[in-house]
Parts: C-alpha cells; structure tokens; sequence
C-alpha cells in the first residue's frame, strides 16, 4: 500500500484538532493489535474554600494500567498526608477499574522517594534529562 500525502509541516503552534486526528489513528492502531484500551480519564482535585482548584491527580487508565500523568500538591499543603491520601484515593480507583499496575515518571529532584515510600519502584532511568538530574519510571503492581 502506497502512502498518500502532499506535505510534511511543522507547526509554530500545534493545535489540539491535530492532536486527536494523530490519537484516534493511533487508538484505531493499537486496539485492532491488543483489543480495547477502556480509557478513562481520572482527576482528583484539592480545591481552596472558593472552589477553586489549586492542585491535584491528573491520569489516564487503558489497558488496565493508571498512569498519572500529574501530581501537585502546593506547598502550602504539603506535609499534611495530602499527597498520601491522594495517591490512595488514585489506587482505590484504579483497582475499581480493574487495572492491574499504575505507574509515572518523575524527576529526581521532585518526589521518587515520596513513591518508593507508597511501594513504586523505578523500572526506568533517563539520564540528564533535565541535565545534571534523572526522570525516573516507576510502577506499582496492584495485587488481585
């Protein structure tokens, strides 16, 4: 099959219609190779006294993993077991999904020992990025 196209472009700001017509071919790909990917979205917000959200989970579960995508809890609230409750509030969902596993990427100047304390663990490391620090993977396996 031959691939039909006029052009390659790179825009100077990306749009997010181009976005999705690149994740629904992508969706349509990976279905059809390993069957229903079930995406869920999940958010679970830490709000001020006027509603408003200051900080939060933000993840996504398919193929029966939780992968949390963002973590931010502000500083004037940290200490509190609020990060801690959060996570457990994540995981209680997700088992509740059926996922199997959650895992994340964080750097190391952010927060790995705070998931090693919860039970991740780094499955893997990309060096200086950013430089003179790590990103780190890291995942939970969720027992039945």
């Amino acid at each position: 099959m031959t691939a039909v196209f006029s052009r390659i472009e790179v825009p100077e700001t990306p749009n997010r219609a181009d976005r999705e017509v690149i994740l629904q071919g992508l969706v349509v790909f990976e279905e059809a190779a390993a069957g229903p990917l079930h995406i869920k979205p999940l958010a679970i917000l830490i709000k001020d006294d006027a509603g408003k959200t200051i900080g939060g989970l933000w993840g996504t579960s398919m193929f029966r993993w939780l992968v949390i995508e963002l973590l931010f809890v502000p500083e004037q609230c940290r200490g509190e077991g609020l990060g801690t409750q959060i996570m457990a509030t994540a995981e209680c969902i997700a088992r509740e999904r059926g996922c199997i596993g959650i895992w994340l990427d964080t750097y190391s100047f952010q927060a790995p020992h705070f998931y090693e304390k919860l039970g991740f663990q780094t499955f893997g490391t990309l060096e200086g990025q950013p430089p003179g620090e790590r990103r780190l993977f890291m995942q939970k396996a969720l027992p039945r």
